[in-house]
């Protein structure tokens, strides 16, 4: 691609198709306080800013760290990455990282003044893992471990940690709804990793889909996207989600499904559209759900 503009490098670099999966947990988490208690707005707002920074951290750190160590080079098959290019140097995107989680701890500082010792602990293990997710001596993505994060911080503490900075209670609803919002999310990665698996076993990143070959990522893939939709009505059965929460989310099984049959026959860099259709899904998927608890 031709050679974009410093502010435009930075903009690619912060990976905008991604933040979704940043944004729409919060959205989630935010419904369900609703249906149990009422809705903090300069709570929700943060927790919305705290998130979408440590995604722009861990996206940056990971432009930073897979050129280090060698994953993104001339053989890429996916979008160009800032520091591979030239675009920006390696020393002004590390910075930008620091930058980036000083910003989250700020925002998390109030945040544990609001919600306590839970919000602590889930605001260090984020901030670290965000760098751990591609750095340091055993980073997670080069592990096997990405998959484990993204459900963990993207899901499951995303939701449950917006709820409780509204509320102080972690209902049932909240575990669901970050479950499911955890496996959209981890979609998302899952095609990353099938389109990079070849320059990742060249590089050592041994992804789920580098370990396990592209037939398990396409199974992983298309259980991330299709039991969302299974917890939301197991959710409903339960009675810890309401009907419309339950229900709702159904209108987006098209979207799934077409995401679901392109990822089981495309590869490599016709794979990187799809990227950007699992965090529509995501996205289409938590405002249906959040939406049955607002309405």
């Amino acid at each position: 691609m031709t050679r974009p503009s410093l502010a435009q490098a930075w903009w690619l670099a912060a990976r905008p198709k991604t933040l979704w999966a940043g944004l729409a947990p919060v959205l989630v988490g935010t419904a369900v306080a609703h249906g149990h208690g009422g809705i903090r707005p300069l709570p929700a707002c943060a927790a919305a800013i705290g998130s979408i920074l440590i995604q722009v951290a861990t996206n940056l750190a990971n432009d930073y760290f897979d050129h280090k160590k060698g994953a993104d080079n001339s053989d890429r098959v996916g979008p160009d990455r800032a520091v591979q290019q030239g675009w920006i140097s390696p020393k002004a995107m590390l910075t930008a990282t620091g930058v980036v989680l000083l910003c989250a701890l700020l925002v998390g500082l109030y945040l544990i003044a609001v919600g306590g010792v839970p919000i602590a602990v889930i605001g260090v293990a984020s901030l670290i893992c965000a760098v751990a997710y591609t750095g340091g001596p055993y980073p997670l993505a080069y592990v096997g471990l990405g998959d484990a994060f993204v459900f963990v911080f993207f899901g499951l503490a995303a939701v449950v940690g917006t709820t409780w900075v509204q509320t102080l209670t972690a209902p049932p609803a909240a575990w669901i709804g970050g479950a499911c919002m955890g496996l959209l999310a981890t979609a998302i990665l899952v095609v990353n990793n099938l389109r990079d698996r070849t320059t990742d076993a060249a590089a050592n990143k041994r992804t789920l889909a580098v370990r396990f070959g592209a037939r398990f990522a396409r199974l992983e893939h298309a259980l991330t996207i299709a039991v969302p939709f299974v917890l939301a009505a197991i959710g409903f059965t339960m009675g810890w989600v309401p009907v419309l929460a339950a229900a709702l989310p159904a209108l987006a099984l098209p979207l799934a499904i077409h995401e679901i049959r392109s990822v089981w026959t495309k590869d490599g860099p016709a794979l990187n559209p799809h990227l950007g259709g699992a965090a529509r899904l995501e996205l289409v998927f938590g405002l249906l759900f959040g939406v049955g608890f607002l309405l």
